[in-house]
Order: structure tokens, then C-alpha cells, then sequence
């Protein structure tokens, strides 16, 4: 009998290990028209390499500081599993100043000027491209990840007990509560395995990552994320919901 999930890493393994080629988060971009689905076994290949970025790339360490400025997006994800899977604190919208390192998207770069540590930027740009030209200061990240291993192995255990989420206004959650939570969370909403979320939810705190990522993932759901949604009018919504079989539509 396998372990019980300990840690939001954890949860991906579960998924990974119980049905790898099932959708596991599809985005829309309403502005450009991206769709992207990846499945549990692509989802966990792009935060196994990103982790790895994050340990042998970027030297962190466990219980360092990342300040995550990036909306409600694919690439956001992966970086919080990430995170959780490195032992690395995702300080959400938190102050680069404050951080060890900061990762941030094109619209929030010069905020990002004051970490003093590494820096990452995010194109955001559709099939994960890099920028035209590589930000100054700044590792593209779409040019970094490719090369890194498709396994990850951290250094150090990770544990439940470890810090793994900071959310605006300065509550901290360790792996294993952020867990607990995702499950409460889910069984408040109803989910259940194969349950499908569409969330037009920001990245902005607890329940917009709780609706667009943890909740589902904790008992075998998948998740549409939204962005630019004031492109697509109510009937727009509704018709994607139908499309994509969704279950639970939260707001």
C-alpha cells in the first residue's frame, strides 16, 4: 500500500503513479487564442525539470525564498509542484526584495529588479516560447529548461512539516497543510477523481490556488485555467464548459 500524500509533490506523484496519461491542467489565453492540455505524466515532466533548474541551476537550497509573480497560467503551476518537490518556499506575489530569488512575468520585471538573487523571467508567450531577446538580468526560463533532467532527486528529504507556501498578507503553510487544506477544499466543492474544474480564479491567494490546481489534484481531478477572460462573454464560458466536460465552474 502506497503512502498517504504528505506534500503537494506528493499529490503529483499519486496522479502520477494512478493514471499518467489523464488531463491534469488545460489553459486558455483568450487574448492570443492558446489552448494548451497537459497531462499528468507532461505536467510532471515540466516541474521535474523545473526543480532541477531550481536545485542545480540556481543553487537553492531548502527553505529558501522564491517571490512568484506570474498570473493564473500553466507555467505557474508547474513552478509551485516545483517548488514543493525542491523544498523551496513560493513566496506567492511576495516582495523580490525579501527573496532569495524572484520569478517573474514580462509585466512584472522591473518589480522583480530588486531581488538581489537570481532572477527568472517568463515569456508567457504561447507554446512556452522564449523572448525575442533574453531580459537583462534575467535567465529566460523557456531557454534554461529544456536541458534539465527529466527526473528529479532532491538533495534533501522534503517533508510535510517543511515551509512550502506564502500567501499575500503573510500566512505560511507547510506542505502538509497545504494538503489538508486541498482536500477540505475539495470535499467542500464536491470533487471527487475525475472531477473537472473550470476556475476563472486569480493566482492571487489561497482560493484561487486551492480552485485552479490544489483541490483537484489532491483527489484525482483536472483543471481549466482561464486567462484574459473578459475576451470570451458568458455564453463563451458556457460553451467552453460543455466542450470540456467540465463538472464544477468556480468563480
Amino acid at each position: 500500500m502506497s503512502n498517504p500524500p504528505r506534500t503537494p509533490a506528493d499529490l503529483l506523484s499519486s496522479a502520477l503513479d494512478q493514471d499518467p496519461g489523464r488531463p491534469l491542467v488545460t489553459y486558455y489565453d483568450d487574448a492570443t487564442g492558446e489552448r494548451v492540455e497537459l497531462s499528468v505524466a507532461t505536467f510532471a515532466n515540466w516541474t521535474a525539470k523545473t526543480a532541477n533548474l531550481l536545485q542545480d541551476e540556481l543553487a537553492t537550497e531548502p527553505g529558501d525564498r522564491l517571490a512568484l509573480l506570474l498570473p493564473a497560467h500553466w507555467q505557474t503551476a508547474v513552478w509551485l509542484l516545483a517548488c514543493s518537490s525542491a523544498g523551496v518556499v513560493a513566496d506567492l506575489g511576495g516582495d523580490p526584495a525579501a527573496a532569495s530569488l524572484v520569478v517573474a512575468g514580462p509585466d512584472r520585471l522591473d518589480a522583480a529588479r530588486a531581488c538581489g538573487g537570481e532572477r527568472v523571467a517568463l515569456s508567457l508567450l504561447p507554446l512556452g516560447a522564449r523572448f525575442p531577446q533574453r531580459p537583462e538580468g534575467f535567465v529566460d526560463y523557456a531557454a534554461e529548461v529544456p536541458g534539465q533532467g527529466d527526473r528529479f532527486m532532491p538533495y534533501a528529504p522534503v517533508g510535510a512539516d517543511d515551509p512550502f507556501l506564502r500567501l499575500p498578507g503573510g500566512e505560511a503553510l507547510s506542505g502538509g497543510e497545504t494538503v489538508r487544506r486541498a482536500l477540505a477544499d475539495a470535499e467542500s466543492l464536491g470533487l471527487e477523481p475525475g472531477s473537472r474544474v473550470l476556475s476563472l480564479r486569480a493566482y492571487d491567494g489561497w482560493d484561487g490556488l486551492s480552485a485552479g490546481l490544489l483541490a483537484p489534484l489532491a483527489v484525482g481531478g483536472s483543471v481549466v485555467l482561464c486567462r484574459d477572460r473578459s475576451e470570451v462573454d458568458a455564453s463563451g464560458l458556457r460553451k467552453r464548459a460543455e466542450d470540456e466536460r467540465v463538472t464544477h465552474t468556480i468563480d
